[in-house]
C-alpha cells in the first residue's frame, strides 16, 4: 500500500511520547526513540542528567558535543556495564516495543523484519521491546507476528543500489 501520495508507512513519524529525541522531524517519535540518531540524543541527554546527579558514564566527558555521542559508543557502555547506556537501551528498547505494538495491533503481520540498530544492538533491545509488546498488542495478534532482525544487516545499501540500477 502506497497511499494516496505514496507517503504510507512513514512509521518513524508516529509519535510515541510528548517528549524525548526529535526523529523525522517530531519530538518523541519512533524513530526518535529508535533510531541510531535518536539513541545518540536520548544517550547525550541521560548522560548529563547522570553526571548532574555525581555519576560518570564512560561514554561521556564533560563537554562534549552532543554529535560526539554515537548509539555505538553507548552501545559499548552498555556492554561493559555502565548503568547509564544501559537505561538509554532499556528506554529505546521499551520504546520499540510500543511502536511494534501499534505495527502489530493494526497490521497483524507474520513477521516484521528490522534492520539498522536493531540488527547491531538487538541484545541490548529486545528484552524490553518485548516485555512492552507482551503487556500492549493483542495476544491473538502477537502470538502470530516474529519480530526478526534483517539479514542483510550493512549490506543492506549495496542490494539497493543494485535493485534501483536494474
Amino acid at each position: 500500500y502506497e497511499g494516496t501520495n505514496g507517503n504510507a508507512g512513514e512509521l518513524g513519524h508516529i509519535r510515541l511520547s510528548d517528549t524525548g529525541p526529535v526523529g523525522y522531524g517530531k519530538i518523541g517519535s519512533f524513530e526518535g526513540f529508535c533510531s541510531g540518531g535518536g539513541i545518540s540524543q536520548l544517550g547525550y541527554t541521560m548522560a548529563k542528567e547522570a553526571v548532574k546527579n555525581g555519576a560518570q558514564p564512560l561514554y561521556y566527558r564533560e563537554g562534549m558535543a552532543q554529535y560526539e555521542v554515537t548509539a555505538k559508543s553507548i552501545a559499548e557502555a552498555a556492554r561493559a556495564g555502565d548503568e547509564t547506556a544501559i537505561n538509554v537501551y532499556l528506554e529505546s528498547g521499551k520504546r520499540l516495543g510500543q511502536g511494534l505494538s501499534i505495527l502489530i495491533d493494526i497490521l497483524n503481520p507474520e513477521a516484521i523484519v528490522i534492520g539498522s540498530i536493531f540488527t547491531r544492538s538487538k541484545d541490548l533491545l529486545w528484552d524490553s521491546a518485548y516485555e512492552v509488546i507482551k503487556k500492549e498488542a493483542l495476544s491473538v495478534s502477537q502470538d502470530v507476528c516474529r519480530v526478526l532482525k534483517a539479514e542483510l544487516g550493512e549490506r543492506i545499501g549495496d542490494f539497493a543500489a543494485i535493485a534501483t540500477a536494474i
